[in-house]
């Protein structure tokens, strides 16, 4: 495998099916990504994240300083990984220059890091769902890498079920709720479990939603290809 897109998934992946942790596997396949693209922004988000959680503040900075490099500073991600560095440098005692403040947009979205809804199979699609297949709910950035910045998992047989995506439930300290003024909310269907979509999956997806919304409504009603 020699994309450097496909490396980052399969690691987001596999972290997604173990509880979020990157060592070992995930960040093996996150290296090799960087080894074909250096700037390559979901790994070097990875990466960085890997390193924070097992306290190497040092290593984490310089990750997100990379990432930070090409993004524009402005931008609703830019300004998330600018905090994750400030968070990270205040952890390590690291000197260096600190965040730019939040935006407007931003501030508002760190006041209701959450998202709440209702997840529905529609009947065109219904006969082709296990009861017990599993579905994962999530939330993505509208900008950004598309890995989940909250994702929880529920069963066909559940379905309609009641969803609340949270800080709680991110991947990396870079990529939170609230660290978004806008997502998007989406619901997979996978037979097999994978965190990374297949076809033959059914999906859903909201439109562009605020980052504290409630009562989101995402409809399973199309087959991935």
């Amino acid at each position: 495998m020699q994309d450097p897109d496909l490396l980052a998934d399969y690691a987001d992946a596999r972290a997604a099916t173990s509880g979020g942790e990157l060592s070992g596997k995930p960040l093996e396949l996150v290296k090799r990504a960087l080894a074909l693209d250096p700037n390559h922004l979901k790994s070097l988000a990875l990466a960085g994240t890997e390193a924070f959680n097992r306290k190497d503040f040092k290593t984490a900075v310089e990750y997100w300083e990379r990432m930070r490099s090409v993004l524009p500073a402005d931008s609703p991600f830019g300004q998330s990984v600018a905090s994750s560095i400030a968070e990270a440098r205040q952890l390590g005692g690291i000197g260096g220059a600190a965040a730019p403040p939040a935006p407007p947009a931003q501030v508002a979205a760190a006041s209701g890091g959450q998202v709440t809804g209702v997840v529905t199979l529609a009947p065109e699609v219904a006969a082709k769902a296990n009861p017990d297949d599993t579905v994962f709910i999530f939330a993505r950035a509208v900008e950004g890498p598309r890995m989940p910045l909250a994702i929880v998992k529920r069963q066909v047989k559940d379905l309609p079920v009641e969803f609340s995506l949270d800080d709680s439930q991110a991947m990396t300290p870079a990529m939170k709720l609230s660290n978004f003024p806008e997502i998007v909310v989406g619901a997979r269907i996978s037979k097999t479990a994978a965190a990374a979509p297949q076809s033959g999956d059914l999906e859903g997806l909201s439109g562009t939603v605020k980052v504290g919304a409630t009562d989101v409504a995402v409809v399973i009603d199309k087959i991935l290809p």
